[in-house]
């Protein structure tokens, strides 16, 4: 088994962590933001609902900023107040009120859960971190640890990528704060603080410390609640002036929290020393030729005709253009010829690739996917009526397109 960590990266003084605690709390109550959320726990006495304003919350705050979420959040829990108004919605509703949200299988899960909630376990929602992983779908360690501790008060920590920041700080880990050893560290260390009395607050207090303090790039130390438990902070302050350790570091070798030696600390960086992470994996490049297949309606006004995505993958249920992926390298003129055929195959009509009129191509950065949508145009005289086996269809106006679920993406190629 591994060495344990030495001391230096722990909080092992019960005087420090009250202290820690007390003064994160005490800045959260005078400092924290006035988000729907927050407002909707703290006012709603019945756990349970409090449970579900939560759940919504943290679900869209998954790899979306707060700005963005805050309309979403108003008009889902205006349309879907209670965990059983959303299990009787359809995923239609869902993802087309989840729409421009991005990472849409977040919205899926969610209402899978909901169902889940109310078919089999009675409408009562788990209220432990440890069951709400164990029983609901989409939800993680994080989600369940945020539900348990504000809704239910349950005493477990939580950790996301502002509480990962703060605690690498405060305790100068330096090593790769995404691998699993080094998690389960700060899994420990934030289980370890979480105050009692208060799980709730104090966990949403070291998240915001993250938001709007210890932020990535120029955090604003001055105003830090904890900056005298600090040792990123006392380190930048003071260095390293004589050859001598200091008492704030390891001095241990082969520390696994220690940032590697090839990685010494960077006086120019400051506390954004830490935390450090392994280099990014580079998204994967495609292509793909979409096809806006265009009729005049019945008032007159162009009609668009979009398909809807299999119900699993990238997109999952969405609606789309017609499209097609492309193999890498295809001249412009086979990029025709290919979308024609694909086309005419599920059309039925004698679409001919000198009849696509090529508009321009529309750059989506996924998150682990650079597509490049090639775009083209067909007007079309008449109806085209698809076979439902093949991909559910229908033809709406610019209106109804906007207001379907659709992605940011297609928006993006209209």
């Amino acid at each position: 088994a591994p060495a344990p960590p030495p001391a230096q990266h722990l909080f092992t003084d019960p005087a420090e962590v009250e202290a820690l605690r007390g003064r994160l709390l005490a800045w959260y109550d005078e400092c924290k933001r006035d988000l729907p959320w927050r407002t909707l726990a703290a006012t709603e006495a019945d756990a349970d609902r409090r449970a579900y304003a939560v759940w919504v919350s943290e679900i869209m705050l998954q790899q979306t900023q707060v700005a963005t979420v805050i309309d979403y959040y108003n008009r889902w829990m205006q349309k879907w107040p209670t965990l059983q108004a959303l299990a009787q919605a359809s995923l239609e509703e869902v993802n087309e009120l989840w729409a421009g949200l991005g990472y849409y299988s977040r919205g899926k899960r969610l209402q899978e859960a909901a169902r889940k909630v109310v078919s089999e376990l009675a409408g009562q929602m788990p209220r432990t971190a440890e069951d709400l992983q164990k029983l609901l779908p989409g939800v993680g360690r994080y989600t369940a640890g945020a539900i348990a501790s504000i809704s239910y008060g349950q005493a477990t920590g939580v950790v996301d990528g502002n509480v990962i920041r703060v605690l690498c700080r405060l305790r100068c880990i330096g090593a790769d704060s995404s691998s699993p050893a080094v998690i389960d560290r700060l899994w420990d260390m934030a289980n370890a603080l979480v105050d009692r009395s208060r799980p709730g607050d104090f966990n949403q207090a070291l998240m915001e410390l993250g938001a709007t303090v210890c932020v990535p790039k120029a955090p604003l130390c001055g105003e830090c609640p904890v900056k005298q438990h600090c040792r990123a902070q006392r380190k930048k302050l003071f260095g390293k002036l004589t050859p001598v350790p200091d008492v704030e570091d390891c001095g241990v070798g082969g520390c696994p929290l220690c940032p590697p030696a090839t990685e010494p600390w960077d006086s120019s960086l400051g506390v954004t020393n830490f935390p450090r992470k392994a280099a990014k994996k580079q998204p994967r490049t495609a292509r793909t030729a979409t096809c806006v297949l265009e009729r005049r309606g019945c008032h007159g006004a162009p009609e668009y005709l979009i398909v809807q995505r299999p119900s699993s993958g990238l997109l999952a249920g969405l609606w789309e253009f017609p499209s097609l992926p492309l193999a890498q390298g295809l001249q412009e003129e086979k990029q025709r010829e290919v979308l024609a055929d694909h086309l005419r195959a599920w059309t039925g009509w004698p679409v001919v690739a000198g009849g696509l009129r090529f508009i321009g191509e529309v750059v989506h950065i996924f998150s682990h996917i650079h597509q490049t949508y090639v775009v083209y145009s067909l007007p079309l005289d008449g109806d085209v009526t698809l076979d439902p086996a093949l991909s559910p269809s229908r033809w709406v106006t610019e209106e109804e397109f906007l207001t379907s679920a659709v992605s940011t993406a297609m928006k993006k190629v209209l």
